[in-house]
């Protein structure tokens, strides 16, 4: 079961990767006025979820008991994430606040799980 949580683990950091760096990618291309929420942003945001939910499932099936206040708090954020995704990725083109708003929240989550004991 370890090893199954450690690729969940390595999974959820590539989908952070994903978002983030996607994200600051496409900043380049808001003087432009090209800028936009990218398929790959959907995914890794999608990915977060994914693994997400499946770490802490894997938590309760192994008899262990997460904080819950801590998941319940960076569900939110990463619920806040996807729907700026899904809101603006049909848009030709989107704002720097829109990009620095994933960057942001991606960010946040990656604190939260770091810095929340």
């Amino acid at each position: 079961m370890a090893i199954v949580k450690g690729i969940l683990v390595v999974l959820h950091i590539v989908g952070f990767g994903v978002v983030f760096g996607g994200a600051l990618a496409q900043l380049s291309n808001v003087k432009r006025g090209i800028a936009r929420v990218t398929p790959g942003i959907l995914h890794g945001s999608t990915l977060l979820f994914v693994t997400g939910l499946l770490l802490v499932g894997s938590i309760y099936m192994m008899g262990g008991q997460p904080n819950n206040a801590k998941i319940g708090v960076k569900m939110v954020v990463l619920i806040a994430l996807i729907v700026i995704i899904l809101v603006n990725r049909k848009k030709e083109k989107v704002s720097g606040g829109v990009l620095g708003a994933i960057a942001g929240l991606s960010a946040l989550n990656v604190a939260l799980a770091v810095l929340w004991n």
